[in-house]
């Protein structure tokens, strides 16, 4: 741990719900690869007033700070992260509707909901347009961030504008999609931010349609992509190409370093073993890079988000940096 971080945490979080925050936690729980070290603390949020005390803790102590929702494109190395890690608890979980008339609705959610359980609801209540979510096991917000999406679709084409919380000046404000920046696979929501819910604008449709759509999409899911402990796609498609298809034509599917392994089912997918390591699904990562590199000459952009990795063998690792001091963070 941090020195002296323990005594900044009481000081700074005296106000939050003690069985919220944790010292010394195994993050390997909050992340879908199910690997990874210790977080020197870890803050389950219930309100903004318990973020504008983190956001005190970040500023005043010159604190990292790692945003983290249902994990499902994180990996954390073996050595953990060393400041603190914050999560949304129950309280933004919530899924509301605004059902008036006309041929377009709109439904706030809030960013610890989970993509699948927005899809489905959003679904039942006759509304299309979120469907391809079902198939991503991530929270809204995390989906927000990184402009999530699948089966023709993205959060781009339905987010009308975010609450986002900014750790370094201790607010929030309303984001339009305009200010959000979506782009493939990425925003401009940064290190530094807390998404707290969007609104999302979806189209009048129909129940049993988009219950039929939604039972493809799983359908698909389940021949065409691995269970277990991975976290979805590991490499962006470049442009033109599939990442899948680079992988899997240099005969690579299977293919391990240590604990972590090329999915046999899916050449884009790295399973990691129970008790396996970080750091071998990220030197499983580094070698996919230089391999497809060098028979194509095309750098593969990671997707996964990659926290607290240091690549001694120099090999240049694209990753979202999300540690470090908060005021270097956000746009």
């Amino acid at each position: 741990m941090i020195h002296s971080l323990a005594a900044a945490v009481e000081r700074h979080l005296a106000g939050v719900d003690p069985t919220r925050v944790g010292l010394d936690v195994d993050l390997a729980p909050f992340c879908t690869y199910r690997v990874g070290g210790l977080a020197a603390v870890v803050v389950e949020a219930e309100s903004e007033a318990d973020l504008e005390a983190v956001s005190d803790l970040a500023v005043e102590e010159n604190c990292p700070i790692l945003v983290v929702g249902k994990g499902s494109n994180l990996l954390v190395s073996d050595a953990g992260f060393d400041g603190v890690v914050v999560r949304l608890g129950e309280s933004y979980e919530f899924i509301d509707f605004d059902l008036g008339s006309g041929s377009s609705q709109l439904v706030v959610c809030g960013a610890a909901a989970l993509l699948p359980v927005a899809a489905r609801r959003t679904a039942a209540a006759g509304l299309s347009g979120f469907e391809w979510a079902v198939g991503v096991p991530g929270s809204i917000g995390g989906a927000v961030r990184m402009n999530a999406g699948g089966h023709g679709s993205d959060m781009a084409a339905s987010v009308v504008s975010a609450s986002i919380f900014d750790i370094a000046q201790g607010r929030s404000q309303e984001w339009a999609a305009d200010e959000l920046g979506f782009g493939y696979r990425t925003s401009l929501v940064g290190p530094g931010h807390v998404v707290l819910s969007c609104r999302l604008e979806l189209h009048t449709g129909d129940a049993e349609r988009s219950a039929a759509e939604i039972s493809e999409i799983v359908r698909w899911r389940r021949a065409n992509q691995p269970g277990g402990q991975n976290a979805g796609s590991v490499f962006a498609n470049p442009e033109g190409d599939s990442a899948g298809r680079l992988i899997d034509s240099l005969g690579l599917k299977g293919f391990s370093i240590g604990t972590a392994s090329v999915s046999e089912k899916h050449a884009n997918f790295i399973q990691a073993e129970p008790n396996g390591s970080a750091d071998d699904v990220f030197q499983l990562i580094v070698e996919l890079r230089r391999r497809v590199h060098e028979a194509y000459e095309i750098q593969l952009k990671p997707e996964n988000v990659l926290v607290g990795f240091d690549d001694a063998a120099g090999r240049v690792v694209d990753s979202v940096p999300l540690s470090g001091p908060v005021r270097e963070c956000g746009p």
